[in-house]
């Protein structure tokens, strides 16, 4: 192993990705590492870029052929995986990784890289404020939300796994937040 990790896991609507994209803003020598997954794109995605849109077909491929650091059916035939090429790909550059995934994929990508990760759980300030947030996203339909939300339910016990936990209740301090755990993190 080669690089660091961060793992940014948090219930779908807690902000995960908001944060993320802030401490790519950071200077920190962090890049992205892109998922791959089966589920539809949404208008403001791209290939590559936010995820790898795969079919099911050529997911359940990958998997055969071990190219997987980790993945998970996270609904019935909705896939997402770390894919091992894009770990190097990133160690390679020279960067350190920081990964946005479910909770049992960060969870899994924690126990795989053991010290050189650290694994960091945003939590929604409440269940209420998680689903205002989904229904204020207007890309979900009422049947993905409560789903989201059953799930969100489950992943807050999964809380006190993690390496630390940070509250995003107002987005911009959650974010210093989690920028200063992470140079700590970078620079030890």
């Amino acid at each position: 192993m080669t690089g660091k990790c961060i793992i940014l896991c948090a219930p779908s609507g807690a902000g995960k990705t908001s944060i993320t994209k802030y401490l790519l803003q950071q200077n920190l020598g962090l890049e992205f590492s892109v998922s791959a997954c089966t589920r539809a794109k949404r208008p403001n995605e791209a290939d590559g870029v936010d995820y790898y849109f795969l079919t099911v077909e050529e997911f359940k491929n990958k998997v055969k052929t071990d190219d997987f650091i980790e993945w998970e059916e996270v609904y019935a035939n909705n896939f997402y995986g770390t894919l091992k090429s894009e770990i190097e790909r990133i160690w390679n550059s020279g960067k350190h990784v920081i990964f946005d995934v479910d909770v049992k994929g960060g969870l899994n990508l924690s126990k795989y890289f053991g010290k050189n990760a650290l694994a960091v759980f945003i939590k929604p300030p409440s269940i209420n404020e998680l689903e205002k947030r989904l229904r204020n996203r207007g890309t979900e339909s009422e049947e993905t939300i409560q789903r989201r939300i059953n799930k969100a339910t489950e992943e807050m016990t999964y809380e006190p796994k993690f390496d630390v936990s940070v509250e995003n209740n107002q987005l911009e301090i959650a974010q210093q937040e989690v920028c200063s755990i992470v140079k700590s993190f970078l620079n030890s």
